[in-house]
């Protein structure tokens, strides 16, 4: 049998032992944040130069899906509030990256649904902030969908990201809530048994202590 050096036996022993290469978080984020804002910025481009005039619904299934220009001066799906909402929603959306942020710092390495998520969610969010700080119309809006009696506000690629980065955190959450709960051990039961016998002692003038 052949027999193997002492330094390829410690290797061997080492790569076996060492645990297995997970890649940063970051490259994983960046590349998915990265295109979304990309498909978000080239399809409302698109948009703004095709769908003109305004409001003119452009079919694409019938009346289910249509594209039609909008621009929303408030948040997703047509939210807003008033003439400020360019300036709120700019704060609003800056505070919400910096809770992004610090989410993704702590985000255990190798959690790929959670980074997906904020991926997902940031982009989303920038996305919609470089139309607001570019133009005071607002957000380019442009899917259109419904039936001839309803529609669904009018919304782009960066409110889908957003709405679905944000449920997908959302289950993410709960489910690191969840695993926590049950790490945490059971509390003694105020009935139990004490653990030692404790009987009253007889002391030698015939009380009790």
């Amino acid at each position: 049998m052949e027999r193997r050096a002492p330094d390829d036996a410690a290797a061997a022993e080492l790569s076996a032992a060492a645990p297995p290469f997970v890649w940063p978080n970051g490259a994983f984020f960046w590349p998915i944040a990265f295109t979304v804002v990309m498909l978000d910025l080239v399809t409302k481009a698109i948009a703004a130069y095709a769908l003109v005039p305004e409001h003119i619904p452009h079919p694409v299934v019938g009346e289910t899906v249509r594209l039609t220009l909008v621009y929303n001066p408030g948040a997703a799906f047509g939210i807003h509030v008033g003439d400020y909402s360019r300036v709120v929603f700019s704060v609003l959306t800056l505070a919400a990256l910096g809770i992004l942020w610090r989410l993704f710092r702590g985000t255990r390495r190798g959690d790929r649904t959670r980074v997906l998520a904020l991926a997902l969610v940031t982009a989303g969010a920038v996305g919609n902030l470089i139309d607001r700080l570019r133009s005071s119309r607002g957000v380019v809006d442009f899917i259109d969908i419904g039936s001839r009696d309803w529609r669904w506000p009018t919304f782009n690629v960066a409110d889908i990201a957003v709405t679905t980065g944000a449920v997908l955190l959302a289950v993410v959450l709960w489910r690191e809530d969840r695993e926590s709960a049950r790490q945490i051990p059971a509390s003694v039961p105020s009935d139990a048994p004490p653990s030692e016998d404790v009987r009253p002692v007889l002391v030698e003038h015939g009380g009790t202590v």
